[in-house]
């Protein structure tokens, strides 16, 4: 099966267990802070162990603020369509467009019908479904709703309010005609690793594609979504050993199978951490590497709905010299402080050689590939800067008559915000012992003329290493207080300065570094 192209997203799905219900609170917490996409919540109004999941994920759109919610999948059957839509919809308001809704047709059906529901045959929850498809897209527009099926009969509601965005409807499907139906009407498709083996997606996901292509949607309009489960240890199955093994695995259900968001079901928080530092960037530079050669061999897409955090990777950028596609990120010199750790007017510059060529795809691949990996590194960077400000703002009601709790997620988010600074320092640190032990010596080999601007990027990387240093020092200093008074707000200010002092070094070195090298890249490689 093809790869359709989707950008690559990362999730969680945790037990909304009713007997300790702070952990799916800071579960969720650690999922936003770590930089996941979206939180699920299962949905089963007649588990008595289980919270209630409007409820739920009303209180975690409270608690966050950046994390995508949606019920994974919501029980249909006990959920009138009409109040459903009302309920995404105000979600969705409140919490700045931040809601999904995932739908299912209903399961466990005498617990269904204990709760007071009537009983449906298969080829009536699939009518039915349809049916109420139709009442949410018809509420979510606004005016009236009228829909008169068999199941739900809607007739002159006036609908409101209207949600902040576009909801997109994911179905959990597995049989011929929920498929189909998925590829008429769903924007994305969430089954379950459990009900459907990797090795049965091929021919699900055909099912769907034929049914899209019938409706003249195009099989790429359904996002393909997974509930995924599994282990770090010693292992070699699916989704058993290292996060390398993980992150390799799911990019080979991306590429063979369309498989774009990952959503992991536990309840441990060492593994939500791991999987959001370790395997999910992993994870999408595989991806992204793979559809990059995949591009320039002219082999399937060049990932047109790719990440927006990757800033239009993808996209073809102008430049004067004959078939060089690549140019650096613009730098406006705007900075945050003035306290960036070399000159920066006096930076050498080079002439490049009159080589005369035209640049192919394959001479482009190179400094494609390090803008690519530099616009992770302004990602993360921006990432890194909405954790420090959402501790900032955690801290800011710690001085309010609060509850125990509340002081223990500060502390949580102290710790993850340490957490996730060293997996982002781990990442840039690799980075640059590569340029300087490989592709520095390569490119000073071949372009004469380049020694000087390679010493002055050599003496940066010196530089960033010592910023990124003095970074975990304040974060040791913050994670020794309790985030409260004189000696808290001091660190927190502390941890701010060093993020601002590293984001306008590594910015303006990033911009100086693709400006210089694209072109030697570009003739030389990498080795």
């Amino acid at each position: 099966m093809p790869d359709y192209g989707h950008d690559l997203q990362f999730g969680l799905f945790p037990t909304p267990g009713a007997g300790d219900p702070q952990h799916v609170v800071e579960l969720t917490r650690l999922a936003d802070t770590t930089g996941l996409d979206v939180v699920s919540i299962q949905d089963h109004p007649y588990q008595r162990r289980h919270l209630d999941t409007w409820t739920l994920l009303s209180y975690l759109g409270a608690a966050t603020t950046r994390i995508r919610l949606s019920p994974n999948v919501a029980c249909l059957p006990l959920r009138p369509p009409a109040v459903l839509a009302k309920s995404a919809a105000t979600l969705d308001r409140l919490t700045g467009g931040r809601v999904e809704l995932g739908l299912g047709a209903g399961a466990f059906w005498d617990a269904i019908v204990a709760a007071g529901a009537e009983r449906r045959t298969p080829g009536e929850s699939v009518d039915a479904l349809e049916e109420a498809i139709e009442v949410i897209r018809q509420f979510w527009t606004g005016g009236t709703v009228r829909v008169r099926g068999e199941h739900y009969r809607v007739d002159g509601l006036q609908a409101g309010p209207t949600p902040a965005h576009d909801i997109p409807i994911w179905v959990g499907a597995y049989k011929p005609r929920m498929l189909r139906l998925t590829g008429r009407l769903a924007d994305a498709w969430i089954p379950s690793m459990g009900y459907a083996t990797p090795a049965s997606l091929a021919g699900l996901n055909e099912v769907i594609d034929a049914a899209a292509d019938k409706a003249g949607r195009g099989p790429g309009a359904v996002r393909r979504m997974y509930n995924i489960n599994g282990q770090f240890g010693s292992g070699t199955g699916m989704l058993e050993g290292s996060p390398q093994n993980w992150a390799e695995q799911l990019a080979g259900l991306t590429l063979e199978h369309g498989m774009s968001t990952f959503i992991l079901g536990t309840d441990d928080p060492d593994t939500v951490r791991r999987f959001a530092l370790e395997v999910a960037p992993l994870c999408r530079e595989l991806v992204a590497e793979e559809r990059r050669r995949r591009a320039a061999a002219g082999e399937g897409p060049t990932g047109g709905g790719d990440d927006a955090r990757d800033s239009g990777r993808f996209q073809p950028r102008p430049d004067s010299a004959a078939g060089l596609t690549v140019t650096a990120t613009p730098d406006d010199g705007t900075r945050l402080t003035d306290e960036v750790p070399w000159d920066e007017p006096s930076r050498p510059t080079h002439t490049p050689q009159a080589s005369g060529r035209t640049y192919s795809a394959a001479d482009n691949a190179a400094p494609q590939h390090l803008v690519d990996i530099h616009d992770g590194l302004r990602a993360e960077l921006t990432r890194l800067r909405d954790i420090v400000d959402q501790v900032r703002s955690g801290h800011a009601t710690v001085g309010q008559a609060r509850s125990v709790i509340n002081t223990m997620t500060i502390r949580q988010n102290n710790w993850t915000l340490g957490g996730y600074c060293q997996a982002y320092c781990r990442i840039l640190t690799g980075h640059h012992t590569l340029e300087d032990r490989s592709i520095f010596p390569h490119l000073r080999r071949n372009e004469p003329g380049l020694d000087a601007v390679i010493d002055q990027l050599e003496v940066e990387h010196h530089e960033i290493h010592g910023l990124v240093d003095a970074l975990d020092k304040t974060l040791v200093d913050l994670v020794s207080t309790d985030g409260t008074g004189t000696a808290g707000r001091e660190a927190l200010d502390a941890v701010q300065h060093a993020v601002d002092v590293l984001t306008d070094a590594l910015i303006s070195h990033l911009a100086y570094e693709e400006r210089e090298l694209i072109g030697p890249l570009a003739r030389h490689g990498f080795s």
